[in-house]
């Protein structure tokens, strides 16, 4: 299927990784974005304003009516709307509710309007720690946390859609994305930006439990990349897939590169006690998105970093500012 000449609704279109999709997915189609911007934020599609291929709607998908009215007309859906992994720690109520019902919600709005196609972007938190690795689809889905279960619940939703009314729905799993737009603020702060922000202060990493805990790194635009040749490939219907660079590094690693790119290699890390619910192992088996359609991440964590760091550095940021607001996060008092 070509994804040209298509009306594309993209929840989350505001969001990290979303905003960016929605950049990609413009180039060629007439795009809706839905977003409340809770996490998203509008200036991350405020260079769309005036597009005449893109549509912006302020709106939530727990809002049945809303969903029903704006998936009429549409081809496709890439549904990334998301309440976020640290705000499920005390506030798992909301995560449930947007990320399971939300996504129930979708996916009956695409089966009345009779949408062609539904790409669900789940997360890797589904898997939990890994029990083996590379951890490939077939990998057991334990997850740690409500945030973890929710979209495990939605992804779900979304293959059994297709099981049962026989709509084009697949589960895209990207592992952990980094880059441009990437969140650095507060509970929804991810540890690259973070540790970036941190060094450009000249204030050492937080690094939580020892620090060799690993992730599998994966720049924004190929993740994008491997979501758009997923949402193309019609072998893909009915099929999960990981979106990932499949290689694993470590916390502390990432840390070091962080600082020695910033020649602030002497500031020692801080360390604080394990957060709830952190997995211990990512490490993405990538055949699959090779096999089926061809997928594989170019760009490695130097290079990603390098990039990204160059990026957040061109935004003219008031970084003392963004570091007096930035306290870590302290999971008793939920702030």
């Amino acid at each position: 299927m070509m994804i040209e000449n298509k009306r594309v609704l993209v929840t989350g279109g505001a969001g990290f990784i979303g905003s960016n999709l929605v950049d990609e997915l413009a180039k060629a189609n007439c795009v809706v974005v839905l977003d409340n911007f809770s996490s998203g934020k509008k200036e991350n599609v405020a260079h769309h304003l005036g597009n005449s291929s893109v549509e912006i709607i302020n709106g939530d998908i727990r809002d049945k009516e809303l969903v029903r009215s704006v998936t009429k007309g549409i081809d496709m859906i890439y549904h990334l709307a998301v309440q976020c992994l640290r705000v499920s720690i005390h506030d798992p109520e909301i995560n449930h509710e947007v990320n399971a019902t939300g996504t129930l919600n979708l996916c009956m709005a695409a089966h009345e309007n009779k949408v062609q196609r539904f790409v669900y972007v789940s997360s890797s938190e589904v898997y939990g720690t890994a029990l083996r690795a590379p951890m490939d689809e077939n990998h057991p889905t334990e997850p740690t946390t409500v945030y973890g279960a929710s979209k495990l619940a939605g992804q779900q939703y979304a293959l059994a859609y297709h099981r049962t009314y026989g709509m084009q729905s697949m589960v895209v799993i990207p592992f952990n994305t980094y880059g441009p737009r990437e969140h650095y603020e507060g509970a929804q702060g991810e540890v690259i930006p973070k540790f970036v922000l941190r060094a450009l202060n000249d204030e050492p990493p937080v690094i939580f439990g020892d620090g060799a805990q690993t992730r599998d790194f994966t720049y924004v635009m190929d993740t994008v990349r491997g979501i758009m040749l997923a949402s193309a490939c019609d072998a893909m219907i009915g099929q999960t897939v990981n979106i990932a660079r499949g290689e694993e590094v470590t916390i502390r690693a990432i840390a070091e590169k962080i600082y020695q790119m910033l020649s602030k290699a002497h500031l020692q890390p801080i360390i604080e006690k394990d957060r709830p619910g952190d997995v211990r192992r990512h490490f993405a088996g990538v055949e699959k998105a090779k096999r089926l359609f061809g997928f594989t991440a170019g760009i490695g964590i130097d290079e990603g970093l390098g990039r990204f760091m160059q990026w957040f550095t061109s935004q003219g940021y008031d970084l003392n500012r963004l570091m007096k607001e930035d306290v870590v996060f302290n999971w008793e008092t939920k702030k």
